[in-house]
C-alpha cells in the first residue's frame, strides 16, 4: 500500500503560466531592505487585532517600528497603535496587538519606520459583539506554489462581503524542487526558494518569504484578517509529535530541531499569536475554535502497509480493526487540548451561542473506498492502482483508506463527537488537507452529531491527478459507499465561503476556472446549509 501523497503526486497541471515582472526576483529576499512583504493582520477580537509586517533596515540590525490604526484610509485620526523592536533574531518580522477598537468595524492600519517611511496600508476587521447580521469567512487550505497560481486568494480579495479569512493549514509546502510537483508538472515561474527541502530555520524562513511575495496572497492579507492554523506541510509531510513521513533522521538529523525551526518560522511570519489553540467569540452568533492536531500531541499514524503483505490480508485487517485501530491512546489533540475544547464548547453552548465551529487540519468524515473504484483507473500510474486496490480491500473490513486524517484515530473521533452530542449545541466542523471538496453529516452511535464542510485546495492536486475517469462518476461512487458523505467534488480547486447566521450556516464551495494562469475567475460549484437544531444538512 502506498501513501496518499504518492497518489496525489501523479497529477499533471501543465505549463504556460503568466509571469509577473519581478516576482521571481522578489522571492530572493536576502538583499531586500525596507518593508519587504507588505502587511497582514490576524487574531481578530471585538476590540483588538494583531498587525504584522517585516522591515529590514539598511544595516540589517535592530529597528523600532510603530503601528497606527484608524477608521479612515487617510489616518486623519489614529485611534490606536503600538511599537515593537525587531531584528534578525525574529527575521525582522513584527507583530503588534492593538486594542481599544470597536466591534464589527473595518479599520485601516500601517507601520512607520524610524526614518518616517510607511508600509503599505492594510485593512482589518474586528469581530462583532452581537448577532444582528450574518458573519462571513473565506476558508482556504493546501497552497502549493509549484502547481499553479493562487487565484483563489485573488478571487476572495476582490470581494467585499467577507469579514475574515481562515486558513486551515498547508500554507506552504516543504519539498525540494522536482519532487512535489515534479519539474515536468510545475507551472513556470512558480518555483519557491530555497532550492532545497526546508529543514533548518533559514530554509523555513526563506520559504515563507518566497510564498509571501505572491501578489494575490499579499492582496488577501492586506484586505482581511486571517485566523490561521498549521497542518503538516508547514513542517513536513504527515508529521506527528515525534517525527514525519518526510523526515529521515539518518540524513536530516533529529526531528525536534526541525520541528522547533518550523514552529519558530511560522510564529515569525504568520499573523498569529503564540497560543497553540484558541477560541474566537463571533458575538451572539458562534464561537470559532482554532485547534492544533499535528506537532504537539498527535500520535504517529497507523501503518497498515505490512498488513497487505501478510499471508492472509483480510484476517490481518480485521485483527487491526478490532484491536490497534481502536486504541484510545491514539490521539490527534492530546488530553489537554481535548479537555480544553470540550469545556470551551460547553461554555459557548451555555452562553447561548447558536453555533460551535471547530477548525481541524484534516477530514473527520468516514470515507471508505468504493468497491467499484478499480474501474476508475484505466492506464493510471501503478502507485495509484496499488493505492486504490488496497483501499478496496480495507473497505471490505470496514476500514478507511486514509489514516493520516481522523480515519486513523477512531477513538479520538468518537470522544469529540460524543462530547459535542452531550453538549446539545450545534457543531460545524471545517477542515482541509485532502485537496478535494466534501460535505458530511457526522454521526456518533447512529445519531446526528455535527456537520462537516471540507474544503478543496488552493492549488494542490486532488484525486483527479491519479484517477482517469469522469469526476462525476467518482463522486457518485464515493457518496454511495459512505453514508456520512452527502456530496463531494474530486477535480476542482478553490476555497469555501461560509456564512454564519443565527438560524443557519451556509457554505459555498467556490471553484476557480483555472490555476494554470493568473486568472481569478470562479463560480460557486455547490452550496450546503445546516439549520439550527438539526446537526445535519438540509
Amino acid at each position: 500500500m502506498i501513501d496518499r501523497r504518492s497518489l496525489l503526486a501523479t497529477g499533471v497541471l501543465g505549463a504556460g503560466a503568466l509571469m509577473i515582472p519581478g516576482f521571481v526576483q522578489a522571492t530572493g529576499v536576502g538583499g531586500l531592505n525596507g518593508f519587504t512583504h507588505a502587511v497582514a493582520s490576524g487574531e481578530p477580537g471585538p476590540d483588538s487585532a494583531l498587525l504584522w509586517t517585516r522591515y529590514v533596515p539598511a544595516n540589517g540590525g535592530a529597528v523600532e517600528l510603530r503601528a497606527e490604526i484608524a477608521e479612515t484610509p487617510d489616518f486623519a485620526h489614529v485611534v490606536a497603535g503600538g511599537a515593537q523592536i525587531t531584528g534578525p533574531w525574529r527575521d525582522h518580522t513584527a507583530k503588534i496587538t492593538v486594542d481599544g477598537l470597536k466591534p464589527g468595524r473595518t479599520y485601516h492600519f500601517r507601520f512607520v519606520a524610524p526614518d518616517g517611511t510607511f508600509s503599505p496600508v492594510g485593512r482589518t476587521r474586528t469581530l462583532p459583539d452581537d448577532g444582528q447580521r450574518p458573519w462571513r469567512a473565506a476558508i482556504f487550505s493546501c497552497s502549493n506554489m509549484g502547481y499553479g497560481w493562487f487565484n483563489a486568494y485573488g478571487h476572495a480579495a476582490a470581494r467585499d462581503d467577507f469579514d475574515c479569512t481562515i486558513h486551515l493549514g498547508d500554507y506552504f509546502y516543504e519539498y525540494a524542487p522536482d519532487h512535489y510537483p515534479l519539474a515536468k508538472d510545475a507551472v513556470p515561474g512558480r518555483v519557491p526558494a530555497p532550492a532545497a527541502e526546508t529543514v533548518h530555520l533559514a530554509d523555513y524562513r526563506l520559504r515563507y518569504a518566497s510564498y509571501r511575495a505572491d501578489p494575490d496572497l499579499q492582496a488577501l492579507h492586506r484586505k482581511l484578517p486571517m485566523i490561521v492554523q498549521w497542518d503538516d506541510h508547514e513542517s513536513a509531510n504527515d508529521s506527528y509529535e515525534w517525527g514525519a513521513e518526510n523526515h529521515d533522521p539518518k540524513t536530516q538529523g533529529d526531528w525536534n530541531p526541525r520541528r522547533a525551526a518550523a514552529i519558530q518560522a511560522y510564529r515569525e511570519w504568520m499573523p498569529v499569536s503564540d497560543e497553540p489553540w484558541k477560541a474566537y467569540d463571533i458575538g451572539g452568533l458562534a464561537t470559532l475554535f482554532r485547534t492544533e492536531t499535528r506537532l504537539l500531541a498527535r500520535t504517529k499514524q497507523p501503518d497498515v502497509a505490512a498488513l497487505f503483505k501478510s499471508a492472509d490480508p483480510a484476517t490481518a485487517l480485521k485483527t487491526f480493526r478490532d484491536g490497534a485501530w481502536m486504541d484510545p491512546a491514539m490521539t490527534m489533540m492530546g488530553s489537554q487540548q481535548e479537555v480544553w475544547l470540550s469545556h470551551a464548547m460547553r461554555a459557548s453552548v451555555t452562553s447561548g451561542r447558536p453555533w460551535q465551529i471547530v477548525g481541524f487540519g484534516t477530514i473527520m468524515g468516514q470515507t471508505l473506498m468504493p468497491a467499484d473504484a478499480a474501474t476508475w483507473l484505466g492506464g493510471s500510474d501503478p502507485r495509484a492502482r496499488d493505492y486504490v486496490t488496497a483501499g478496496i480491500t480495507a473497505a471490505k473490513a470496514g476500514l478507511p483508506f486514509n489514516y493520516d486524517n481522523w480515519g486513523g484515530y477512531p477513538a479520538a473521533r468518537a470522544r469529540f463527537l460524543g462530547s459535542a452530542q452531550a453538549l446539545g449545541g450545534n457543531t460545524v466542523v471545517i477542515s482541509g488537507d485532502s485537496h478535494n471538496a466534501w460535505a458530511y453529516d457526522l454521526a456518533q452511535d447512529g445519531h446526528a452529531a455535527a456537520v462537516e464542510f471540507a474544503g478543496q485546495s488552493v492549488t494542490s492536486p486532488g484525486y483527479e491527478g491519479g484517477i482517469h475517469t469522469d469526476p462525476r462518476i467518482v463522486a457518485a461512487a464515493l457518496v454511495g459507499a459512505n453514508p456520512e458523505l452527502k456530496w463531494c467534488d474530486t477535480s476542482r480547486r478553490g476555497y469555501m465561503a461560509m456564512t454564519v447566521a443565527a438560524d443557519r450556516v451556509t457554505n459555498d464551495w467556490v471553484m476557480m476556472d483555472t490555476i494554470r494562469t493568473r486568472n481569478p475567475a470562479g463560480s460557486i460549484g455547490h452550496s450546503a446549509t445546516v439549520r439550527r437544531g438539526t446537526n445535519r444538512m438540509a
